[in-house]
Parts: C-alpha cells; structure tokens; sequence
C-alpha cells in the first residue's frame, strides 16, 4: 500500500517482476564511444519521464503492456545501443558495449483512476516510487540496463508509462525520439520515420582543447560554492524547512503581456522562451530580494543545440549547450524586463557549432571539478519542444507528458525549473513552470505575476482578473 498525505492518495499497486527487453532480431556486438557532451560527470544520473493516457474504447480492450514491450523490442533493433551496457575505458571515458541484453520492463496495475492523480495533472505526482520502480541494482550508471520501462495499468482502463533513462545516453529530445519509434511501431509502422543516427564523434573535444572565452562569463568561475541555507557568502537566504512549490501558467495572454513590455525591435526578436526566461529572471530575483545590490544572479539556459549546429537529423545524443546569461542583482532588479530579455537573448544567440566545439573542449578541461552554484544561480529547461505530449502508442496522445518531477534538480529544487507544455482547464494552450522558493519569496512572486497581467492587451484583461498560479501542491523540501 503506499500513499501520498499531499495528495490524499491511497493505492495499491501490483508489480509482476521485472524482465529484461532484447532487440526483436541480431544486432551488431561492437563498442561505441560516447561524446564528451554525453561524458559530461553532471549527466552521470538517471531522469525519471511520464506519460498519463486515458482509455480508448477503439483499441479493443489490447493491454498497453504487451503492445508497448512488443514495440520496445522492435525499436531496439535500429536503437541497439540502448540494449547494452555503459562501460569505462581508456582512463574513464565511457563507451556503450552493444552486448544485446535489452532494458528492463516492469509491468504493473494500481487500483486508482487517472482523475485521481489531480488536476491540473502536473508535477510532483503521488506515489512516483511505485510507478517507476526502482529495480534492486538498477540505478548505477556502470554495468546496467539504460533503460527501465513501466506501464502500470489504472482502474479507470487509461495507463501510465514511466521511463528511467541512463542521462549520458541522451538528451530530451534523444529520449522522446527513440519513443517516437516505440510509439510508431506500437501504431503498426513498419518502421520508424526517423532512423537513428549515432556519429558521437561530431560533439567531440579538439585536441588539445582550446575553448573559447564567450563560453564560460566574466566571474562565473569565481562564483562562491553552494550550501543549501545561506549560499557561499551569498546575501540570499533558503530557509530548507519553509521551501514552497508553485506552478505558473504562461498562455497567450500572459506572453503577450510580457512582450508589451519589450522595446519594439525586441518584441519582433524575442522568442516565447526568452521573454519567459526573462521575465522569471527579473521577477524571481525581485522575490528573492538580495541585500547585496552587486551580488551575481546567473540564469543557466538549457539550449538544444539541433538547428543550429551541424548535428544530422535522428541524432538521439546529448546535444545541448548550456549558454549562460548574469547580470548584478541591483541591476536586474532595477532594469525593465527588455534588459533580462535581451541578456537571455543574447546569451542563446552565441550558440553555434564552434560554441558547441569550445564547450566540449571545456567539459574535457574541467572533467572531474564540479560546476559552481549559488543562491543566486538559476536554470531553465524548455521542454515544450521535446514533444513528450505527442507520443501516441494507439491510445491516443497523453493527459501530460514530460518529466516526472517538478524541479530539475531534486537535491537543490530552487535551482532549476521546467517550461512545461500545459493545456488549462479553459482549453487554452501555454506553459507551466513549477517554482520552488522560500514561502515569503513566492507570496512576491506571486503578487508579480498578478502586476502581469496589468500589462495584458485590452481584449485580455476581463479574462484574467486572476493570476494564473496553481495552488502549491506540497511543500518543495
């Protein structure tokens, strides 16, 4: 029995035991190096994926479990090198060896419905250690499945697939399109649309590696280590025992209310990431209020590197660079947005092949070093592009879709947060961000994001006499 006192949630779950999936046919027995962006030591970690799907009277009554383990075993013929083991050679560098043992899949049923899980269905879920199991001996990054697969079948006839995936393997996008391929296949696709693509060797180090300046910002080295209170002489304070987590909506109105406070040559330049970005950027700094005017607020931004580099389609590595914008917290503060949007902006803009080439001659000098992080360190992953929420297995497209948990980083959750695709209960299209501060900082936040919508276009402001903030859903730590 297991339950959730957030949530109010009780339910059982049945698990039969875990088996290992192998490639449907003969696959190559070779050894394939990783990239140094895949050899990075901040990706030698598992990340948890979910997908929520109602029932579809139109499969007939088929059981998800069967047609998914089916389907993963034909997806692991062109994607084998999920189906072997990660391994160490050459002084650590990792290689997968293509030894065919396929990944684990659990197949389960908890006595719970879909509607359930709340709503709006968004992270943190109830009880995530019983829908992605975590098989005794799994976890390691050395010497074990890369993938670990569940489908737990729900009282209601809908299903949750959860996904466990070894990070140095691949990216979000590496993810979603190897279950791309499941899910084509499951749909009676000969094959998939895209094939794989290996070639790790583009996102290799130079040697000698001669990374550029632009990579890494003036002073970001210089950045005072993290603690979990009061970070590194930091003048920010993170109270561990009064830590909240709140999600935002991000519609259309909400954007173009942001992009009304942009100068106009911005407004035509700034993408919906970067005026989000920024936005969160400023306002976040301003809820945090630091004392120290002068001290460092440094945005991380995940960037997927695809589309901007040379990186051929069906590449399924880590290929994202992580540019990073700082500005002084005074500064920030005391700026309009168009000054965090423009930072945001041109810190994106620098990412090229040759930035891609520089960081990962940087990643090879600083293997083994850690990275610095502060109180006023911050990070922000778009995931409206991965398309979690279009994998469509014959049940039709997910309830929600993307990770399985609010914040990128469990251990330190004030650091990182995700731009969600979310439908609200208006039908409206958008983003959520799940936020994690301490209670006082996000009551400011909050009052913030109501001062938005001041700045809505006319047509807008009947519509949003309330912020749209989703009730926090528990306590962040």
């Amino acid at each position: 029995m297991t339950g959730s006192s957030a949530a109010s949630m009780l339910f059982m779950v049945r698990r039969q035991p875990a088996v290992l999936v192998a490639p449907a046919a003969p696959t190559p027995r070779e050894l394939k190096r990783l990239s140094d962006f895949d050899d990075q030591d901040s990706l030698r970690f598992q990340i948890p994926v979910i997908q929520f799907y109602r029932r579809n009277h139109a499969m007939g009554g088929k059981d998800p479990a069967w047609v998914i383990r089916d389907a993963v075993a034909r997806a692991l013929v062109p994607y084998y090198p999920f189906a072997g083991r990660l391994r160490e050679h050459d002084g650590g560098k990792l290689a997968v060896d293509c030894t065919a043992e396929g990944v684990l899949f659990v197949e389960a049923d908890a006595d719970v419905r879909l509607e359930h899980f709340g709503d709006p269905l968004l992270p943190p879920f109830p009880c995530l250690e019983e829908l992605i199991f975590d098989v005794p001996g799994s976890s390691a990054i050395l010497n074990t499945p890369l993938l670990l697969i569940q489908v737990t079948r729900l009282a209601c006839g809908g299903f949750i697939l959860a996904v466990r995936l070894n990070h140095t393997m691949a990216d979000a996008q590496g993810l979603t399109q190897f279950l791309g391929a499941v899910a084509e296949l499951a749909r009676g696709v000969q094959a998939p649309t895209v094939p794989p693509v290996w070639e790790r060797e583009l996102l290799e180090s130079r040697n000698p590696p001669q990374p550029l300046a632009l990579v890494v910002p003036n002073n970001f080295d210089e950045a005072p280590d993290s603690g979990t209170n009061k970070q590194g002489g930091s003048s920010i304070m993170l109270p561990p025992d009064d830590m909240v987590l709140r999600s935002f909506f991000f519609g259309p109105p909400e954007i173009a209310a942001i992009r009304a406070q942009l100068s106009p040559s911005l407004r035509k330049r700034a993408t919906r990431f970067d005026a989000v970005a920024g936005w969160l950027w400023k306002l976040r700094t301003v809820a945090l209020a630091p004392a120290d005017t002068g001290e460092p607020m440094v945005l991380i931004l995940v960037v997927n590197a695809r589309g901007r580099c040379h990186i051929p389609a069906g590449y399924y590595g880590n290929a994202f660079a992580i540019p990073v914008a700082m500005s002084a917290a005074g500064e920030l503060c005391a700026n309009p947005v168009s000054y965090a949007v423009e930072l945001v902006k041109k810190a994106k803009d620098e990412v090229d092949m040759e930035y891609m080439q520089s960081a990962a001659d940087l990643i090879v000098l600083r293997r083994g070093q850690g990275s610095p992080v502060t109180a006023g360190t911050y990070s922000l992953s778009d995931e409206t592009r991965a398309r979690f929420d279009d994998l469509d297995f014959g049940w039709g497209k997910p309830v929600y879709g993307g990770p399985a948990e609010a914040v990128g980083v469990p251990a330190l959750p004030w650091v990182a947060s995700f731009l969600l695709p979310f439908k609200n209960g208006d039908g409206e299209d958008g983003m959520a961000v799940p936020v994690c501060l301490p209670r006082p900082a996000m009551d400011r936040l909050v009052e913030e994001m109501g001062k938005l919508l001041l700045h809505a276009p006319a047509d807008d402001v009947a519509a949003l006499q309330q912020p749209r903030a989703f009730p926090v859903k528990r306590s962040a730590l």
